[in-house]
């Protein structure tokens, strides 16, 4: 097994030597300020299209030359302090993020951005510095996130697997081993499903007969859609799992956390509760200034954006819809002062390992992404070494001064890369000593460390 197989190991001890033996053979790329960025990337921890561990994908966006990569993953932070050490390690701006699902009881009756669950908003809580506490008030609404998303996935292949007995998996046989955070997702359920389905009918001419029945197609349809993973997946998805799916329930709020009660936590964390917006098409969506409105009064600060959802489209018509969609909810964002972060989520097979800035439909918000990359970054880092919040002590000091906060952290953030060297020489200073590091820095435009 070479060393990016090794990245890749749900042991963190193989993980961690692979890592330093590729950093010591040496070949990494400068970074240019114009490089790419992509501060949404899911892990093993979650779901990853191609298995890659935060290390890999602290590797990879290194290897290419990316400014920035964040991670994000699903109701979990185990991947936060490897990130974040991979980051120092290879001389990569980092930041951490958390997405869940959550009910917005003000829009229950509509979709906002989980199509056919209506009422449920995927939402996400931003530069994590840290995992809370064991024992914490905050480390037990972790572990309440975590334990009802393993509620919804039981009772999911419960009802999967009332309707479908020939394909009955078991959960912690099947779908736990899959990842190694213990947190796995209704994509890691799909993909359990489908090797059940391979095991089950090992014939070619059988397994093709029981898809085209399962899915509605001819078998020769069914030929088609079986020689594609990425196709086969996404179509049992929806048969499975989606709105008129075999183990589809409509959502309530019992079985997700409350909105206001996960923007509460993200702030009690001292990290940035971000709205998670799809594409502006849906009927949640389609009035942006509202939706943006309501997730602001409940706390809400910052706004995750797939802009490739939004540009690489075939049909034009389309395209240019979400293209003006697209800039509507920036410009929301610049008018609430909101830093705009972006990615590529790398949990579906084909996804752009970033955007590029530099494209016709995206160069104009490119000032914008990056510097809602850098605040993120600059967020970390005075977080996680002197006790200094974007929404904890900055949110006091800059009262009313939204767009001065946001400068300063994008200028922390704009520093040079903080590596290794930096965090020893950093955390031998008290707190408040390391702000003023940051503050000195960021004037300077240099480390002053």
């Amino acid at each position: 097994m070479n060393n990016n197989d090794q990245l890749d190991s749900f042991d963190s001890s193989k993980r961690r030597i692979a890592l330093e033996t590729l950093l010591a053979d040496g070949g990494l790329p400068e970074i240019s300020e114009t490089a790419g960025i992509n501060m949404h990337l899911h892990s093993f921890f979650s779901f990853n299209a191609s298995d890659y561990s935060p290390s890999r994908l602290a590797w990879e966006a290194r290897k290419q030359g990316l400014y920035a990569a964040g991670l994000c993953d699903f109701d979990v932070l185990e991947g936060l302090e490897e990130f974040l050490d991979a980051g120092y390690m290879l001389g990569l701006r980092t930041s951490v993020s958390l997405e869940t699902r959550a009910f917005f009881t003000q829009m229950a009756s509509m979709d906002i951005n989980s199509p056919g669950e209506p009422g449920v908003t995927y939402v996400m809580g931003a530069g994590f510095a840290r995992v809370p506490q064991e024992n914490s008030p905050q480390y037990s609404m972790l572990l309440s996130l975590q334990n009802q998303a393993d509620a919804r996935n039981r009772s999911l292949v419960n009802r999967i697997n009332d309707v479908l007995p020939e394909l009955a998996i078991d959960y912690d046989e099947d779908v736990m081993r899959l990842t190694p955070g213990g947190c796995p997702t209704e994509r890691h359920i799909v993909r359990a499903y489908g090797g059940k389905m391979k095991s089950v009918f090992d014939a070619p001419a059988r397994f093709n007969k029981y898809l085209a029945d399962l899915l509605g197609i001819t078998e020769q349809e069914a030929v088609t859609v079986a020689g594609n993973n990425v196709e086969l997946e996404e179509k049992l998805r929806g048969k499975l799992v989606k709105r008129g799916g075999v183990g589809y329930e409509p959502p309530t709020a019992k079985t997700f956390p409350p909105l206001n009660s996960f923007i509460d936590w993200v702030r009690e964390c001292e990290a940035i509760p971000m709205i998670a917006w799809l594409d502006g098409t849906t009927p949640g969506e389609k009035d942006a200034g509202k939706l943006v409105e309501r997730m602001v009064d409940l706390g809400a600060c910052a706004i995750n954006i797939i802009p490739d959802r939004n540009h690489n489209i075939s049909d034009l018509a389309a395209r240019e819809l979400k293209i003006q969609k697209l800039d509507e909810i920036v410009r929301l964002a610049q008018e609430y002062n909101m830093p705009v972060n972006i990615g590529t989520e790398m949990n579906k097979a084909g996804q752009p390992d970033f955007d590029d800035l530099n494209c016709h439909a995206l160069r104009p918000f490119r000032q914008i992404f990056m510097d809602g990359a850098r605040i993120m970054v600059g967020h970390t880092l005075m977080s996680r070494f002197a006790n200094y919040s974007y929404t904890g002590a900055a949110e006091n000091e800059y009262a009313g001064k939204t767009a001065d906060k946001n400068e300063f952290f994008a200028r922390v953030g704009a520093l040079p890369v903080f590596t290794r060297r930096l965090v020893e020489k950093i955390s031998e200073k008290e707190p408040d000593q390391a702000l003023s590091v940051f503050k000195d820095s960021a004037h300077a435009g240099s480390w002053l460390l």
